[in-house]
């Protein structure tokens, strides 16, 4: 399965674009964003999990990132609700599940093999720095040697300079409008600029975004 493969190529989806598939667990539902493979697979993925459901337990051979939208999502290390990020290296293993139901922004299969630290961030309880124009915050998540993964804070009304993406960028929204030059993304957007793409980006009533950078030059190589 080949889903948004080209990594050369710009990919903007909206709330309104979603098709929900359902998974091999009951009350799960995936929506396909990029993937290269099928059940193993290179993807990245908003999974929806009803209330009372749940995945075997499975290990994670290319590693797993997640960012919970909605809900609680619950393994045996604990509760994630809305707002928490994890990262789960290669070889590490899980058995997920849900009380009341949760919603996720999940990757797999992209880590680099020198990246092994496990780790999750409660994002709404942790401190935004400044970012480099007014009205911008910054919420680091992590740096490898194949990215940079941060939470990014938008004030009503800010502008952001003309820049060029090093080993292209990802974007998903969170809450608000972001916009740039080509059109504007509510949240619930997922986007993806390939390497050397350039845009100007500002939101006019301000957003709360997800961003990973540097992580699709490879692919693009491949």
């Amino acid at each position: 399965m080949r889903i948004n493969a080209d990594f050369s190529q710009r990919v903007v989806i909206r709330p309104e674009d979603y098709t929900w598939v359902q998974s091999p667990a009951t009350g799960v539902e995936r929506m396909m964003l990029d993937r290269i493979g099928d059940e193993v697979a290179r993807a990245t993925t908003i999974v929806r999990f009803a209330p009372d459901s749940y995945f075997d337990a499975h290990t994670h051979d290319g590693g797993e990132e997640f960012l919970v939208l909605e809900g609680v999502f619950s393994d045996e290390s604990g509760d994630y609700p809305a707002g928490s990020y994890v990262r789960n290296p290669i070889g590490t293993r899980h058995k997920p599940h849900t009380k009341d139901g949760c919603t996720i922004l999940v990757k797999l299969y992209q880590f680099d093999p020198s990246d092994t630290e496990q780790f999750h961030i409660d994002t709404k309880r942790a401190a935004f720095r400044p970012g480099l124009v007014e009205g911008l915050s910054v919420l680091p998540l992590h740096t490898a040697v194949n990215e940079n993964v941060a939470l990014v804070r938008w004030a009503p009304g800010t502008r952001f300079t003309p820049h060029r993406h090093w080993g292209g960028e990802e974007i998903f929204v969170i809450e608000g409008t972001f916009a740039d030059e080509h059109g504007s993304y509510p949240a619930g957007t997922w986007l993806r600029s390939p390497h050397l793409s350039e845009h100007k980006p500002y939101s006019d009533e301000g957003c709360l975004i997800y961003v990973k950078t540097g992580h699709l030059l490879d692919q693009v190589a491949a």
